[in-house]
C-alpha cells in the first residue's frame, strides 16, 4: 500500500489526486523528508497539514499560492529552446538532467529585485521555503537552455554546434521580451484552484475560441461561451478544437437566470426609458446578458470585442456595471504599451474625447493603480502636451497644468508632474537637463494624454511602427473586471487581456472579502 511505501522512506514525488497521502504516511517517513505533492488543483497533502505534524519536511506543491511551486512552465519551454537551438535528434536524459541541475544552481543564487516585486516583495533565500525558482524569475532561460544544448552537443544527439554558449545565453536574453516576462508575472499570480470565471460573449468567434482553448490547457481560468450550444460545437469541429465540448456554453433560451437578469435589468432602468418588453429583448444579446452574469455574481469577469466595434460593447457594460468610484461616472481606456526595455501605460486611449481638468485627473490616478497592481512599483506620471511648464497659455494647455494639481489633491501619494513635452516626460537626460525642477525623478511610466485623438493615435502608431507590444485596452474604474479587446486582436492578444481581466477580477474579489 501507499503508507506501506511511505514508511522511513526519504522523498515522496506524486502527481495523482487529492487528499491521498495522510499526516500519519507522513510520520511515518525518514528524518527530513522531501514531500513534492504536485497533484493539481489540489495536492495530495497540503503543506498545512505536513506543518502539523512535521517540522522538518522539505515540501513543495504544483500550487503557486505555496512556497515552492513545481511548474512545467520551469521546464519545457526551456528545454525546448536548447534542443531546438542544436537541431537535437532527441531529448536524452542527459538533457533532462541538465535542466535540472540548472535549475537547482539558480536557485542559489541571489534573487533579483524584479523577481522579489513579483511575488510581494518577499525576500527570497535559498532553503525550505525557496527550493525551486520562480516561474516569473526571466534568468531560467539562459539558465537551463544553454544547459540542456551542451548536454545535447555532449551526449551526441546535436547536429549543429554552439561555439559560443555566453554569446548564446545573451541572445537568448534579447529573444527574451517584456511581454512575456509580463504575462509570466500575471499568470502566475492567478490561483490554481478557485480560477476566475470569465464570460465570451462572442462564443462563435474563431479567434475567441482559439483562445479560450489555450486559456483551458492552462487551467488558470474557467471559460464561458455564450451562444448556441450546436452552432458553437460545429464552429469546434470545423477549427478542430473538438476538445473544447466540455466548456460551459450557456444562452438565454436555456437558462434558468434569464427572468431574473430581465428583472435586475428592468429595475436599473425603468426611470430611464425601458419598459419590461424592452428589457427581456435585451437581454438576448450577449453583451447585456454577459455584464449581467457578471453583475449577479454568475461570472468574475468578461472579455469582448472581438466582433464588434467599440459603441456596441461599452454601451451595454456600462448600463449593466458601471464604475466603482462615487462621483467618477466615467471610464477610461487604458493601453499597456511593452517595448524592449521598458513599460509604459496610455490613457485614456478609448472612451473620453476630450477630458477635462478634473476627468484627466480621475484618469492619471486610474492609471497610477494599475500600474501598481500590474507592475506592482509606483509610477512616474506626465501630464503631455506640447507645451513645457507653462511656456504656452492656452486652454487644452491649461487644463494639463490644473489636471496636476486636481490629481496631487486627490491622491496626496501620487508622483505626478506637467504639462509638458512626450520627449521631456519619456527621456531623464533631457527632463533634468532642462527642467531640473521637475518633480518625476526619472522617465514617465504612465502617460495621460489631452484628448482622445492624442491618445490613440500615439498607441497605434508605436505598436504598428514602434516595435511596442500593446496590451488593452483595461476600462478603469469599474465595479467588475470586463474588458473589450480589439476588433483586430490576435489571439495571443486575447489570451493576454483574459488573464490581466481574471487578476482585476481575482483582486476586486479579494478587496471586498476584506472588506467585510
Amino acid at each position: 500500500t501507499l503508507g506501506d511505501a511511505m514508511k522511513d522512506a526519504d522523498a515522496f514525488i506524486g502527481c495523482s489526486a487529492k487528499g491521498l497521502v495522510s499526516k500519519d504516511m507522513v510520520k511515518s517517513m525518514a528524518k527530513d523528508p522531501i514531500i513534492f505533492a504536485m497533484a493539481n488543483p489540489d495536492p495530495e497533502i497540503t503543506p498545512e497539514e505536513v506543518a502539523e505534524v512535521r517540522s522538518d519536511a522539505i515540501m513543495a506543491t504544483g500550487r503557486s499560492d505555496y512556497p515552492n511551486q513545481v511548474n512545467n512552465v520551469l521546464g519545457f519551454p526551456f528545454i525546448f529552446r536548447g534542443a531546438l537551438d542544436v537541431r537535437a535528434r532527441k531529448i536524452n536524459e542527459q538533457m533532462k538532467k541538465a535542466a535540472a541541475m540548472a535549475l537547482a544552481a539558480l536557485a542559489k543564487e541571489e534573487v533579483p529585485d524584479d523577481v522579489k516585486r513579483a511575488y510581494g516583495n518577499e525576500d527570497f533565500t535559498f532553503g525550505r521555503n525557496y527550493l525551486i525558482p520562480k516561474p516569473f524569475d526571466k534568468r531560467v532561460l539562459t539558465r537551463v537552455s544553454p544547459a540542456v544544448a551542451k548536454a545535447a552537443m555532449d551526449s551526441g544527439v546535436a547536429r549543429i554546434q554552439i561555439e559560443d554558449m555566453n554569446a548564446y545565453a545573451k541572445s537568448l536574453q534579447e529573444r527574451l521580451g517584456q511581454t512575456g516576462s509580463i504575462m509570466r508575472n500575471i499568470r502566475s499570480r492567478l490561483p490554481g484552484s478557485d480560477k476566475p470565471r470569465i464570460v465570451f460573449p462572442e462564443g462563435t468567434n474563431a479567434r475567441i475560441l482559439k483562445a479560450v482553448a489555450i486559456l483551458k490547457d492552462e487551467g488558470l481560468i474557467h471559460p464561458i461561451l455564450l451562444g448556441n450550444k450546436k452552432i458553437i460545437h460545429k464552429k469546434m469541429d470545423a477549427l478542430g478544437v473538438s476538445n473544447l465540448k466540455d466548456i460551459e456554453i450557456m444562452h438565454h433560451e436555456d437558462s434558468d437566470n434569464y427572468e431574473s437578469y430581465v428583472k435586475e435589468y428592468f429595475h436599473l432602468r425603468q426611470r430611464k426609458g425601458v419598459s419590461l418588453s424592452f428589457a427581456k429583448d435585451t437581454m438576448k444579446r450577449g453583451n447585456y446578458y454577459g455584464s449581467m452574469m457578471v453583475r449577479m455574481g454568475h461570472a468574475d469577469g468578461m472579455i469582448t470585442g472581438a466582433t464588434q466595434n467599440y459603441p456596441e460593447c461599452i454601451k451595454p457594460i456600462m448600463k449593466v456595471i458601471g464604475t466603482n468610484v462615487a462621483g467618477r461616472p466615467k471610464v477610461a481606456g487604458i493601453m499597456i504599451l511593452v517595448f524592449k526595455s521598458r513599460v509604459v501605460f496610455f490613457a485614456d486611449c478609448t472612451v473620453q474625447q476630450n477630458p477635462e481638468a478634473n476627468d484627466l485627473a480621475d484618469i492619471a490616478i486610474s492609471a497610477a493603480q494599475l500600474y501598481r497592481r500590474v507592475m506592482q512599483a509606483e509610477p512616474r506620471v506626465a501630464f503631455l502636451s506640447y507645451s513645457n511648464f507653462g511656456s504656452n497659455r492656452d486652454p487644452q494647455v491649461s487644463k494639463m497644468a490644473e489636471a496636476v494639481k486636481i490629481a496631487k489633491s486627490k491622491d496626496a501619494t501620487l508622483i505626478a508632474d506637467g504639462e509638458m513635452q512626450a520627449d521631456v516626460a519619456t527621456n531623464t537626460d533631457i527632463m533634468k537637463t532642462l527642467f531640473d525642477f521637475c518633480s518625476l525623478d526619472k522617465a514617465a511610466d504612465v502617460l495621460i494624454f489631452p484628448d482622445l485623438n492624442s491618445a490613440n493615435i500615439s498607441y497605434k502608431l508605436l505598436s504598428q511602427l514602434g516595435g511596442a507590444t500593446p496590451i488593452g485596452p483595461i476600462l478603469l474604474p469599474m465595479k467588475h473586471a470586463i474588458n473589450i479587446v480589439q476588433r483586430t486582436s490576435t489571439v495571443d492578444e486575447i489570451v493576454n487581456m483574459s488573464h490581466l481581466t481574471a487578476l482585476i477580477a481575482q483582486e476586486i474579489k479579494a478587496h471586498k472579502l476584506a472588506k467585510h
